[in-house]
């Protein structure tokens, strides 16, 4: 995938089938998952653990137990897999094996020397270990290959030409390639085109028994008629009762995607395509009067939202608009008992109208060296976080803070590695909404209201935003034969100002201000403002 040899990470877990013949000339087989390691595609991970029967945990030598080597860890525990600890990189001139073997006793008391594995993926060295240890440690797949077909879709994909592919792992019976399919959740029923797995290519097989991985190419057209956590199973004879399928997740930030110079009916295509290989990317469609028709998207984070920015445009060859992201906030108005839960900073209500506003927080754990303990906490002080927990993990703290999605989703991250220069590591988990003095910011361009400048902030921040974005604009938005105000107001207050300079002289008007207004508005009536990428390039950047 282009996206991951560009910023050099996996975004997408894979499958690969492998073959082991030990010493005795024994051979097993072996479905390999690789899933992802940041924390933005922690969904990936928790999806591929629920089709795999054991896990092997690495860890870098050259960096130690993370904050996300934790959070992987617990995700196993939940799952109530066997955990294989492999310690990586021990060739590695940087490698500190001793400290990451203590952190790794000091994580699990079971993860002793002796069940801990050392190895090089780079030069060879221990992957012989590594092998045995799965055959002697991870239990074997159980299942009737007799029974009723019943698997799990755990990963999909869109292909032009061969319709929806997707991936499962056969629990129960056998698929034949001639089988005639039904996915449960819609009872959506087709015949399978060609099954197989990957080695790791792909490679066509005739059947899937019990504890097999593999893909099933459906011929499916319509991307929405499958979906992951699905059941697959037989037309005739097949499962009385499907999984349980997966938990819808969350989006931590929401930004709206328009299309740039191409059509509504191309993103809208594209998106449902890429939703189907995403199962974390959730959207919907939304109406901008700037803007005009797009979707507002849901994402795990802001890395999660640039990368699917980038595969619409590698992909699908789509230029889209990003708006500013934000969280979903949850307020409390005049006369109505129930909250309101706000995606969309143009439904957050006016300011006369509330009586609670709450915003979403994180529990964030951060690994960090003990000795920069103290620049840590004043970070995360600065940003509203509150102290939850204080672990020690071998000579690596573990510390925990509850913090609002609005205060880590953008910078947090960067300014963390700064202050720790380059040791600390950060995950996150979803905690509950918490009051918050949050105000509507509103930005007119020429007197007008643009909905696509609409944000929700906290109150400390608010005036510096709204200066710096007024001046940001005055340089940004394309000008007019008139002068245009950029204004920024808040409960009904203009707090800041400036103005975009027209391509022309000023208007004759005889030197009065309230006639060279006039003249401007009316000129200005129905002017369309164009708002250029990099409008929202420069406003996310004043966050970063």
């Amino acid at each position: 995938m282009e996206v991951e040899k560009a910023h050099g990470v996996t975004v997408k877990s894979r499958t690969v089938r492998n073959y082991y013949v030990d010493a005795n000339g024994d051979e097993f087989e072996y479905n390999l998952i690789d899933t992802p390691g940041h924390v933005d595609f922690n969904y990936e991970v928790s999806r591929s653990l629920s089709a795999t029967d054991g896990v092997l945990l690495l860890v870098d030598a050259t960096k130690g137990v993370q904050a996300q080597t934790v959070a992987n860890y617990r995700l196993a525990m939940d799952a109530n897999l066997t955990i294989i600890p492999i310690i990586n990189k021990i060739d590695n001139l940087m490698a500190d094996v001793e400290k990451t073997a203590a952190e790794l006793l000091d994580l699990d008391e079971r993860f002793t020397p002796e069940v801990t594995l050392h190895i090089s993926a780079k030069t060879g060295l221990g992957i012989e270990s590594v092998l045995e240890a799965i055959r002697d440690r991870i239990p074997a797949p159980v299942g009737d290959p007799n029974a009723p077909l019943k698997g799990l879709i755990f990963d999909s994909k869109f292909d032009p030409y061969q319709g929806v592919v997707v991936q499962a792992r056969i629990f129960e019976g056998t698929l034949s390639s001639q089988d005639q399919l039904r996915f449960m959740a819609k009872d959506v029923q087709t015949q399978s085109k060609e099954i197989g797995f990957f080695d790791p290519m792909s490679r066509k097989t005739t059947s899937l028994a019990a504890g097999d991985v593999g893909y099933i190419i459906t011929g499916i057209k319509d991307p929405r008629a499958v979906q992951v956590g699905d059941t697959v199973t037989t037309k005739k004879n097949g499962a009385a009762e499907p999984f349980p399928g997966y938990q819808q997740i969350e989006p931590m930030v929401y930004a709206g995607l328009y299309p740039k110079g191409g059509e509504y009916s191309d993103l809208k295509l594209a998106i449902e395509k890429l939703s189907l290989n995403d199962a974390a990317f959730q959207y919907e469609p939304e109406q901008s009067e700037a803007l005009g028709m797009g979707f507002r998207g849901g994402f795990l984070g802001i890395f999660h939202l640039q990368i699917i920015r980038e595969r619409l445009k590698a992909e699908f060859g789509l230029d889209v608009l990003t708006t500013m992201p934000n969280s979903t906030f949850r307020v409390t108005v005049k006369n109505q008992d129930a909250p309101l839960y706000i995606e969309n900073p143009n439904q957050f209500p006016r300011y006369n109208e509330l009586v609670k506003v709450e915003e979403p927080y994180v529990r964030a754990k951060i690994t960090a060296p003990n000795e920069q303990l103290n620049d840590i906490m004043r970070l995360a002080e600065c940003r509203r976080g509150e102290l939850a927990d204080l672990e020690t993990i071998g000579d690596m703290l573990l510390i925990t803070y509850r913090m609002p999605i609005s205060e880590i989703a953008y910078d947090f991250f960067n300014e963390l590695k700064s202050v720790s220069h380059g040791f600390a590591t950060l995950s996150t988990e979803r905690d509950d909404f918490g009051p918050s003095d949050l105000v509507r910011l509103d930005i007119a361009i020429d007197y007008v209201d643009i909905d696509a400048l609409t944000f929700v902030m906290h109150r400390l921040r608010v005036e510096s935003f709204a200066q710096e974005i007024t001046q940001r604009l005055k340089d940004l938005v394309p000008r007019k034969l008139q002068a245009m105000p950029v204004q920024a107001t808040v409960e009904g207050r203009v707090i800041a100002r400036s103005d975009i300079p027209p391509l022309r002289k000023a208007a004759a008007s005889g030197g009065k201000t309230s006639k060279k207004q006039q003249q401007m508005r009316r000129q200005g009536q129905k002017a369309q403002i164009e708002l250029p990428q990099t409008v929202f390039d420069a406003i996310l950047d004043m966050n970063s």
